[in-house]
């Protein structure tokens, strides 16, 4: 129930202010005011333009336009809260598809990702293997690409991340894979939020292994 809870306020706060199998481990399915003069204000606006530079450092040029369409509908939306979101979430959706909870992952994601993790996980069972992998660390998480379509908000965060794998067979045996050596993996998640409905919870769309 906890681990229920802390993904269900995860996600109710993504974004918001107040928000491997081997080698393929997921299934694919400007300011224009005058500075004001003085010191006070001159601290503050060299906060905002470092702010400011932060998060041009996390959100490629392509994404940009994009990025500030999404803040013009959504005024509550942080870039640096939903990444934070964003990174938890990578972790929690990993995590739970390898130990095949499929509770944990289905109120994660939008109903065709799940699907996908559902019908992965079920093959998996079938063939008595178990996935004994870990997320040793994410070594960066930028946005890729932002676009609202129809009403839905749609924001691509590329992962670059380091994961050890371990596929075990029923009996416990390692049939491939080694938890002392970490994989480099590079892979693009979209996670979507309805922006027309009152609902604050971002779903994962879309995984893309680069």
């Amino acid at each position: 129930m906890i681990f229920a809870l802390l993904a269900l306020r995860l996600f109710a706060v993504l974004g918001r202010r107040t928000g491997h199998e081997q080698q393929r481990q997921l299934p694919t399915p400007a300011d224009d005011r005058p500075v004001a003069v003085g010191r006070a204000r001159d601290a503050q606006g060299d906060v905002q333009a470092a702010a400011q530079r932060a998060a041009e450092s996390v959100v490629a040029m392509p994404a940009q336009a994009g990025l500030r369409a999404l803040i013009a509908a959504d005024r509550s939306f942080d870039v640096g809260q939903f990444l934070t979101g964003a990174r938890t979430a990578y972790g929690m959706v990993l995590d739970a598809y390898w130990k095949g909870d499929r509770e944990a992952l289905k109120p994660l994601c939008a109903p065709h990702v799940y699907e996908a993790f559902d019908q992965a996980i079920t093959e998996r069972e079938a063939e008595g293997l178990k996935l004994d992998n870990r997320l040793v660390r994410i070594d960066s998480a930028n946005i890729a690409d932002v676009r609202i379509d129809n009403g839905t908000a749609f924001v691509s965060v590329r992962f670059e991340s380091d994961l050890s794998a371990v596929t075990r067979d029923k009996d416990g045996h390692v049939i491939a894979g080694s938890l002392d050596d970490a994989i480099d993996t590079v892979e693009t998640w979209t996670f979507s939020r309805d922006m027309r409905s009152r609902d604050p919870n971002w779903q994962l769309a879309d995984t893309d292994e680069d």
